[in-house]
Formats: C-alpha cells, sequence, structure tokens
C-alpha cells in the first residue's frame, strides 16, 4: 500500500462518519434541554408548605420533612422557593445558620419553633391556596425539588382551621 493510501483511508472514514452523522441529526429532532435538579439518592422531601406573612412586606416562612434514609449524613446548604427574593435557614431561636445537617436514617423536620426556612420578598403572585416549588440545595450540589403548598399565616397558626366562625 502506498503512502496516500494508508493517509486517504483514515480521512475517507471520518468523513463517512461525519457525513453520516449529520443525516441521523436531521431525521431525528433534537432532545429537549432539561433544567430539572437532580435527586439525591435516599433522600426524600415531604409535607412542603409556604407560611405567608400576616403583613405585606414581612417574610415567610417555610416548612417540609426531610428524610435522609441514606448512609451519609447530607447537609442542607440553602432552600430555593419559586416566587420569593431569597431565604435564610434559621434555629428555633432565629439565628441564621449556614447550613443544617440530617443524620443517616432520620428525618429532619423543618416546623415553626424549631429549624426553619425564613422566606423573604414573597412575591404578589404567592397566593394562599395554590402551590409553589420549593428547592432543597444541597452542600455537595444535589438538589431536590418538590412542591409547597401556600398557606395563610392565620390558617397556619389554628392548624388550617379558619379564625372567622362558619354561619
Amino acid at each position: 500500500m502506498t503512502k496516500a493510501r494508508l493517509f486517504a483511508l483514515p480521512l475517507l472514514a471520518v468523513l463517512a462518519t461525519v457525513s453520516l452523522s449529520g443525516c441521523k441529526g436531521a431525521d431525528q429532532p433534537e432532545a429537549a434541554a432539561s433544567s430539572a435538579p437532580e435527586g439525591k439518592p435516599g433522600v426524600t422531601v415531604t409535607g412542603a408548605r409556604l407560611v405567608l406573612p400576616a403583613v405585606a412586606g414581612n417574610p415567610g416562612a417555610a416548612y417540609f420533612a426531610l428524610d435522609n434514609q441514606g448512609k451519609v449524613m447530607v447537609a442542607i446548604a440553602s432552600v430555593a422557593v419559586t416566587g420569593a427574593g431569597k431565604t435564610e435557614i434559621h434555629t428555633g431561636d432565629m439565628k441564621p445558620v449556614d447550613h443544617a445537617e440530617a443524620e443517616p436514617r432520620t428525618t429532619l423536620k423543618f416546623e415553626p419553633g424549631q429549624v426553619h426556612v425564613m422566606v423573604f420578598g414573597v412575591g404578589a403572585d404567592l397566593k394562599a391556596g395554590s402551590e409553589t416549588e420549593l428547592t432543597v440545595i444541597f452542600t455537595d450540589g444535589d438538589k431536590v425539588s418538590v412542591p409547597a403548598k401556600i398557606e395563610a399565616m392565620g390558617a397556619a397558626a389554628m392548624g388550617g382551621m379558619s379564625a372567622v366562625p362558619k354561619p
């Protein structure tokens, strides 16, 4: 075989591959990009709810349960709420912390008077009775997103019961 043929054969193979891949792409639609957050193996988030502030402009609060059935501790770096400006993880004594930890095979409950999420800049489009999305972001970059019920402050304080008696 001549040197020209030795050079030409690999070049021809590359050109054929490129040519065929161009045809293949023309027949198939491009896959839609996914912006869905990743899941975290062994971790589930349940009971997510956003309690609106009693006075517009004040912060609201978010609560949920994070069940870590994994074999290692997980650390929550932050929690995002769609339609809110920013959030902070707080302890029961209202002090902000930079993360919250869930030991293996335990459930960490974000609830009133305990660790919870303060929600600042609550958008006017967040209305009681509807839902928003709550995304838990872990220190390793994994994320878990769930729907969160939106509740009015009064209904949340009374366990969902109305303060106004029904006729």
